[in-house]
């Protein structure tokens, strides 16, 4: 029989696809998955997936009420259900797992996304990022099996808390590159200069204000932003009040799958985290990866793990700081150089190879064996 092996997350499920190429990777190598997260009365269905999901339904949303309500719920569905092994996704899952490990004696993989005791939304918040840091520097020594997403946050912890960690990165599964959607379909002009800022955490510190206002400076170009977060409605005010109607689509959260029907017909993706925080400096957004799967080349804040990819496989530029003019700039000269372009497109050819999630898989295969 199969080992049994529940995966913990706070979102919502239908939008992480780290999660979801997690839980496929799970299932290839033996177990029997059933990926636990949160669920509201208007949360967004769940496609459907060859492995279980339970979504259990919250009262809370955010805040210190809904964590202690989520990680509640949480140990109590671990005491009560049966599993061979634990997988639990950042710090914010990682209590009930571990508590649930010790007690029921079983195994725990622990998979930290990004540096979460150095998030955006702790700065000046010296009480709770304190005990998210307490917390972490009580349980990270007592685990096993890490994993993170990429050698830049791997160092870090390991130099912390003198631990191996294994990099997994965020690559995206192989994408369908037949777009059913033209730009004409989205209200578009064959000779469009469509520029993509997508992801499901838009928040502050991560430059979509200064890209939106960026779109005053630029001419020919139209800035398509797809998803949700923090800023996502003061994106909305923006860009009716720096009057941006005729430049600027913003669209709600969408469907995997048709979110990259849109990232398809992009002529450059955009990524302009700030270097307000640890956890942005060292971060490595999924958004990139889809872009270069999706054959769009890349406009990158100067980042250590962003400007590795610039260097490494030439796909793209680097803006010098994130402001408005700054960035307008980048994309004004990008429009004006076909030759720089082509060049780009080519060189995500070969990217493509070397970035790809087969390969990726494999390490992730290798060490799920040492589990």
């Amino acid at each position: 029989m199969s080992k049994k092996i529940l995966v913990s997350v706070t979102n919502e499920l239908s939008s992480d696809q780290r999660v979801h190429r997690t839980c496929l990777t799970l299932q290839k190598a033996g177990y029997e998955v059933v990926l636990v997260g949160r669920q509201y009365k208007d949360s967004p269905a769940i496609a459907s997936r060859p492995y279980s999901c339970k979504r259990m339904h919250l009262f809370f949303r955010k805040g210190p009420f809904f964590y202690a309500e989520y990680n509640l719920r949480l140990y109590f569905l671990l005491l009560f259900s049966k599993a061979d092994v634990l997988f639990s996704n950042d710090l914010d899952t990682l209590l009930p797992n571990y508590l649930i490990s010790r007690l029921k004696r079983i195994k725990l993989i622990y998979d930290s996304h990004e540096l979460f005791t150095e998030l955006p939304e702790l700065i000046g918040r010296p009480f709770v990022k304190g005990f998210w840091t307490k917390l972490e520097r009580f349980l990270f020594p007592k685990l096993k099996y890490i994993i993170t997403v990429n050698q830049s946050i791997a160092n870090i912890f390991e130099e912390k808390y003198d631990k191996k960690i294994q990099v997994v990165r965020n690559i995206p599964l192989q994408i369908e590159k037949k777009s059913v959607i033209s730009r004409a379909d989205l209200g578009f002009q064959e000779n469009d200069f469509i520029l993509i800022l997508q992801g499901a955490g838009i928040n502050m510190h991560r430059g979509a204000e200064e890209a939106l206002e960026a779109m005053k400076y630029v001419f020919g170009a139209k800035l398509l932003i797809i998803g949700g977060g923090d800023v996502f409605e003061e994106l909305k005010r923006k860009r009716i009040a720096f009057k941006l109607e005729d430049k600027v689509q913003i669209i709600d959260r969408l469907p995997y799958p048709k979110l990259m029907q849109y990232t398809a017909i992009a002529d450059l993706g955009l990524s302009l985290d700030k270097d307000t925080n640890l956890n942005y400096r060292y971060s490595l957004p999924n958004k990139v990866f889809d872009y270069i799967h999706s054959d769009t080349p890349i406009l990158v804040s100067r980042l250590p793990e962003l400007m590795n990819l610039i260097n490494t496989y030439k796909i793209g530029r680097s803006v010098k700081n994130i402001r408005p003019q700054c960035i307008a700039d980048s994309i004004n000269f990008i429009q004006k150089n076909s030759a720089l372009q082509s060049e780009w497109k080519k060189n995500l050819i070969q990217a493509q190879s070397e970035l790809n999630w087969n390969l990726e898989e494999e390490k992730y295969l290798k060490f799920l064996k040492t589990v």
